[in-house]
């Protein structure tokens, strides 16, 4: 059987599922894991209430996932990429100037993680299972490139180590903030007062920098 406390297991998906059946016993795999991460939390998390859950067998799940580090990354990654596509296109939207991409993200964001505060915080207990594996590091490090891409277009005469550290500042930023801010439930009320000062805040720093670029 498949070591599941490893320290830094072997997370990839065994195969991709080709056929439409193996592709529906995957998406039953992941919608199971979602109910359980849910209810029983990050600690109570295996892969037999997984599979119970699913309506298959043990032997069924682990043709394609190894372990529940695996199934639990595979959630985490699913996550970022659906919220990375959508701030991406954010930001990326040119017909809006390039603050006003920023604020609305802000919003986006923030709403995003009071929303689903309770799958991020099983998520976050579950990270220590699979962060330190460089798919994850690989995968992290993808979904966060496209705030360098935007700050290198709005600062292109700024040094590059103060472009990078731009950038860091706003993913770091936005995280911690947007973590402790879903702690607990939040009024629309709430919600759209503290994204507003955090757009502001950000918005900010960065007409503080352009301020400091020499002229072209």
């Amino acid at each position: 059987m498949p070591q599941n406390d490893r320290l830094t297991p072997r997370i990839s998906t065994r195969k991709e599922p080709k056929q439409i059946r193996s592709a529906s016993v995957v998406t039953a795999i992941l919608q199971a894991a979602t109910q359980v991460l849910a209810q029983e939390g990050a600690a109570r998390f295996t892969t037999a209430r997984v599979a119970e859950r699913a309506g298959i067998s043990i032997g069924s799940l682990y043709q394609y996932f190894p372990n529940k580090a695996a199934i639990l990354f595979r959630l985490q990654q699913d996550e970022w990429q659906q919220n990375s596509a959508l701030l991406k296109k954010t930001l990326q939207d040119e017909r809006l100037p390039p603050l006003e991409r920023l604020s609305r993200l802000v919003h986006i964001f923030v709403r995003s993680e009071c929303e689903e505060a309770g799958m991020r915080v099983a998520l976050n207990d579950a990270a220590p299972l699979y962060r330190d594996a460089p798919e994850a590091q690989e995968a992290k490090a993808g979904n966060e490139s496209f705030f360098q891409d935007f700050v290198t277009a709005f600062l292109p005469l700024t040094p590059e180590a103060d472009r990078v550290q731009a950038a860091e500042l706003l993913m770091v930023t936005l995280s911690a903030v947007g973590h402790a801010f879903s702690q607990r439930p939040r009024t629309e009320e709430e919600i759209e007062q503290r994204a507003s000062a955090l757009a502001d805040m950000l918005c900010s720093y960065l007409q503080s920098l352009k301020r400091q670029e020499p002229l072209p």
